[in-house]
C-alpha cells in the first residue's frame, strides 16, 4: 500500500486537488531542444545599402564582437555584397578569424596591446591602428612594412593618442615611413556624443580631428583614409563624414540616435518546456517577488541570465506567445524564466518570441534595453553560447 493510499479520504482529496492546481505538463521530446537566435541577413543587406548611399566615401562594416552578436562572418559577407568595401574589428584575433573564413577585403584592427601578434596581422594584410608611440615601436619592430592608421583621441579620453602626444606620434610615424617600416594610410578618431545630435562635444571632436589631420600633413604624411564617423554620426552629422565611415550597430538595425528607420536583424525564440495551472496566491521564483493575484497558467522557458537575459529586467520584461505579449513573472533565473499566459491554452513545445524586429507586436531588443536600463548593443552582444545560432 502506498503512503498516499494510506491517507484518509479527505486528505487524499485535498492532495489530489493540490496536485491538479500545480500540475506540470512536460514537453514531448520532439520539440525544439532549446532557444534559437536567428539573424535576418536580408535586413543586414538593406541596412548596408542605406548607409552606403549616405556616405561620400568608403563604408567600413564593423563586425567586432561577432558582428554585434549576429555572426561576424555572415554579416561581413552580406555587408561586402551590398555596399561596404572595408571590414573593421577591435582585435587582431578577430581579424585573423575573418581571414581564415575567406574574407579578402581590407580589414582594420584598432584595439591591441603592445605585445599583440603584429607579425601575424601584417602577414595577413590587416591594417593596424596606432594610438601611441609604444604601439608604433612594436609594429615597426616587426619590420614588415605595416599599413597603419594613426588614432587620435578626439574627446573620449580612452583609446587614441592624447592631443599632447599627437605631434610627436606623427613625426615618429613619418620617420618610420621614410625608413620603409610602415605606410601611414589613415588617420582615425571617434565621437563620444554622436548619438545626441547637436551636442557641443560633437563639434569639438570634429575640430580636434581636423586639427589632427592638419598636423599629420604638416609633418609630411598623406593619409588617404580619414575616418571619424561611426553609426550615429553617419546618420545625423554629415560634417563628420570624411573619406571613410565606420558602421557597425547600424548594419544590424540599431540606431542609437532614434532618427532613422532601420531593419532589426535579430530574433530570439525559445520553446515552452512545461505549463502549469496555479491558484491565486502562488509565489513564483526566487524570493517570490511575484505572486499570482488570480488563478492563471504559467509557461516555463529554458533560458535566463546565463543566456543573456538581464536579471534586472525581472518584473518588467515580456515575451510573445500566441500572437500576444505575456509578462515574465518572478525573477529571471540563470537558466529559466516563467511567463504568465493567463487562460491561453498554451502547450509544451509552442515557441515564444523573446525579441524580434517588432512588426508582429513582439518585444524588440529596444524593449529589452529599456526594461534593463541599458542599450540595445548590450542586449544583442550578450546572448550566450548555449543559444543555438540559426
Amino acid at each position: 500500500m502506498s503512503a498516499v493510499s494510506a491517507l484518509p479520504i479527505t486528505e487524499r482529496a485535498e492532495l489530489a486537488e493540490l496536485a491538479e492546481r500545480h500540475s506540470v505538463r512536460r514537453a514531448p521530446t520532439a520539440v525544439p531542444s532549446g532557444p534559437t537566435l536567428h539573424t535576418d541577413l536580408d535586413a543586414v543587406a538593406a541596412n548596408t545599402r542605406l548607409f552606403a548611399a549616405r556616405v561620400p566615401g568608403a563604408l567600413m562594416a564593423v563586425v567586432k564582437a561577432d558582428g554585434f552578436g549576429h555572426g561576424g562572418a555572415a554579416v561581413a559577407r552580406t555587408a561586402l555584397a551590398h555596399g561596404a568595401s572595408w571590414l573593421g574589428v577591435t582585435s587582431i584575433e578577430e581579424a585573423l578569424t575573418l581571414r581564415a573564413g575567406g574574407a579578402t577585403a581590407p580589414i582594420l584592427s584598432w584595439l591591441n596591446t603592445i605585445d599583440a601578434d603584429f607579425t601575424a596581422a601584417i602577414g595577413e594584410r590587416v591594417d593596424l591602428a596606432v594610438p601611441s608611440a609604444a604601439h608604433l615601436d612594436a609594429i615597426t619592430g616587426a619590420g614588415l612594412g605595416a599599413r597603419i592608421h594613426l588614432h587620435l583621441d578626439t574627446g573620449m579620453a580612452r583609446d587614441g593618442a592624447a592631443p599632447r602626444d599627437w605631434s610627436a606620434l606623427c613625426r615618429a610615424a613619418r620617420a618610420a615611413e621614410r625608413a620603409g617600416l610602415v605606410r601611414v594610410v589613415g588617420v582615425m578618431g571617434h565621437l563620444g556624443c554622436a548619438d545626441v545630435p547637436g551636442d557641443p562635444a560633437n563639434a569639438a571632436g570634429r575640430a580636434a580631428f581636423t586639427w589632427g589631420v592638419q598636423i599629420a600633413r604638416a609633418v609630411g604624411l598623406r593619409p588617404a583614409l580619414r575616418h571619424l564617423a561611426a553609426t550615429s554620426a553617419t546618420l545625423t552629422y554629415p560634417a563628420a563624414l570624411h573619406t571613410m565611415s565606420r558602421v557597425g550597430a547600424g548594419l544590424v538595425g540599431i540606431d542609437p540616435t532614434g532618427t532613422t528607420r532601420l531593419s532589426p536583424a535579430l530574433t530570439l525564440t525559445a520553446p515552452v518546456v512545461s505549463v502549469r495551472r496555479v491558484a491565486r496566491g502562488t509565489g513564483v521564483g526566487y524570493g517570490h517577488t511575484w505572486t499570482a493575484d488570480r488563478a492563471t497558467t504559467l509557461a516555463l522557458l529554458p533560458l535566463g541570465y546565463a543566456d543573456g537575459l538581464p536579471r534586472v529586467a525581472s518584473g518588467r520584461a515580456q515575451v510573445a506567445l500566441r500572437g500576444r505579449r505575456c509578462p515574465v513573472v518572478g525573477r529571471i533565473s540563470m537558466d529559466q524564466v516563467v511567463v504568465d499566459v493567463g487562460d491561453a491554452p498554451v502547450r509544451p513545445g509552442e515557441v515564444a518570441t523573446v525579441f524580434g524586429p517588432g512588426p508582429g507586436g513582439e518585444p524588440t531588443t529596444a524593449d529589452w534595453a529599456s526594461w534593463s536600463d541599458t542599450i540595445e548593443h548590450e542586449i544583442v552582444t550578450g546572448i550566450g553560447p548555449r543559444v543555438v545560432r540559426a
